[in-house]
């Protein structure tokens, strides 16, 4: 072992070196595995599937993009961005008075138990937390049973459109979709958002006030946008999630697909890789989109 003391001082001369040799592993299996793969789906994305043998054409075409402008694939991404969209609104209005309670208010065991209380969902199975949801959703479920009871299923007919007695359920609905990723994803949004606020000064919300500011005033020129940061750190993870997620649409959507079903389906069932590889791209490029405008306004800081 006698090279260790000459190779221990050379590596401690040259702290670069030092560097290298430990980022080169993980760098290396990054761009082999995760980047190889995403270079290999584009690849995929820019050929064709012959119509007549079902082949795939490794010719470099733009057609398969082409197709994602028909009225079907179009609707499939509009539906798919809307939802993702609603979805990181919504988590952001529940997410930022219970952040701010934490930030402000919680201290010493009650901090705990707010840590406990938004990361406890997440120690759970995926799969488990949807399929309970698909459970209480359900026409014979609790939530439908608390509707008939309290007499309010007129309020899931009228302004839902959802028949809960004699039809579907909330389990096979657009708006039961909306509230099992609104659940699954809530905490993605919490956490930042509470960590922005953290860094909110006292002092700055005093002198507000002290300056005739009145409560409104202060949210909205003061707190919200020295939070905004958190707000959108929360919503990259919010949108990016029910951008390309595939079970929830699966277990509690309806008929009408989502982009992670639309490529499950094309690449799967119908065999047509390009059209599923062109329609993984659509998610890539949107929070590529995203993450640009975020960083703009400062959102990995909160993160």
């Amino acid at each position: 072992m006698s090279w260790l003391r000459p190779a221990s001082d050379a590596l401690w001369r040259h702290p670069r070196l030092l560097l290298a040799l430990l980022l080169v592993p993980p760098v290396a299996w990054l761009g082999v595995v995760y980047l190889g793969s995403l270079f290999a789906l584009l690849a995929q994305s820019f050929f064709s599937i012959d119509e007549f043998s079902g082949l795939i054409v490794h010719e470099f075409t733009l057609k398969t993009y082409r197709e994602l402008l028909n009225p079907a694939n179009l609707d499939i991404i509009l539906r798919t961005v809307t939802m993702a969209a609603v979805v990181t609104v919504a988590a952001a209005v529940i997410a930022f008075p219970i952040a701010y309670y934490a930030a402000r208010y919680a201290r010493g065991p009650w901090k705990a138990v707010f840590y406990l209380g938004v990361m406890l969902p997440l120690w759970s199975s995926y799969l488990v937390k949807v399929y309970s949801w698909k459970l209480i959703l359900a026409k014979e479920g609790i939530l439908s049973w608390l509707f008939e009871t309290l007499h309010l299923t007129w309020l899931l007919d009228a302004y839902l459109a959802i028949p809960v007695l004699g039809g579907n359920s909330l389990s096979v609905s657009w708006t039961g979709t909306f509230l099992v990723f609104l659940y699954v994803w809530l905490p993605f949004m919490v956490l930042p958002v509470q960590a922005s606020l953290e860094r909110v000064p006292l002092s700055v919300i005093e002198a507000s006030g002290d300056l005739g500011a009145a409560p409104g005033q202060t949210f909205r020129h003061v707190i919200l946008p020295l939070a905004l940061p958190g707000v959108i750190a929360g919503s990259i993870f919010t949108f990016s999630l029910t951008l390309g997620d595939y079970i929830i649409p699966q277990i509690i959507g309806t008929s009408r697909l989502f982009i992670g079903q639309a490529v499950y389906s094309h690449q799967g069932t119908a065999g047509n890789i390009p059209l599923a590889a062109a329609f993984a791209v659509v998610p890539i490029v949107i929070m590529g989109l995203y993450l640009w405008a975020a960083k703009r306004k400062g959102a990995f800081d909160a993160l």
